[in-house]
């Protein structure tokens, strides 16, 4: 058995999302699927709290642990997109993964390292410390709720079906008072998540070259 700290706490943690889902992930469960008493986790996470900031930790870390400063010719933009998309990624590898890392303190130095690179980068490309300094706290937030939205979109927590599939809403919703909003959810519902994420991520990106003072 692994030397039990922090990290193999969160592994085993993770481990655990896809039977459990975050609301029945317990110390107790970690616990057990570490083979030692729920004790002897609080000598490294002193409460579920803790636990989730080390779960989040982890989660970060694996998306970004080689991200390296922009390629020559590759714009700002692109390399800012790709690192909100390698973090999508990394949350979707466990089920609540977006909700793991939502409010969660993240205190490490892969967070650190991401941070100044996309500050250098874009102080590179011409913003100012300021301006650069909201880049990465918005395209964080954004990533983070979009893959919420997305997770939650399987159902999993639902017990009766799945209320999210395209055949039930369209059952609720009255297409002859409502037609725009009828077709806006078929869309909606049977886009590419991955399109609709760059998107997102694009359209973003635009409105914070429209309103920042680039040099």
């Amino acid at each position: 058995m692994k030397k039990l700290d922090a990290d193999v706490i969160a592994e085993a943690a993770l481990g655990l999302l896809d039977e459990l889902g975050l609301d029945g992930l317990t110390m107790r469960k970690v616990a057990a699927a570490l083979d030692v008493q729920a004790p002897a986790l609080y000598w490294h996470v002193k409460n579920k709290r803790e636990l989730l900031d080390v779960m989040a930790r982890s989660v970060f870390a694996s998306a970004v642990t080689d991200v390296e400063a922009p390629r020559q010719g590759e714009s700002w933009q692109d390399w800012v997109a790709a690192v909100a998309g390698r973090l999508r990624r990394s949350m979707l590898r466990y089920r609540d993964g977006a909700k793991v890392l939502a409010g969660t303190y993240v205190s490490d130095e892969s967070m650190w390292r991401t941070v100044e690179l996309t500050l250098r980068t874009l102080e590179d490309a011409g913003f100012a410390l300021p301006e650069a300094g909201r880049v990465f706290p918005i395209l964080l937030h954004y990533t983070v709720g979009f893959v919420i939205e997305e997770q939650s979109r399987t159902g999993a927590e639902y017990v009766d079906g799945n209320p999210y599939e395209l055949e039930h809403i369209g059952l609720e919703i009255d297409s002859d008072r409502y037609p725009r909003t009828a077709r806006m959810v078929a869309d909606t519902f049977t886009a590419d998540p991955d399109a609709e994420f760059d998107h997102g991520v694009r359209v973003i990106l635009a409105g914070i070259l429209a309103t920042a003072r680039v040099g």
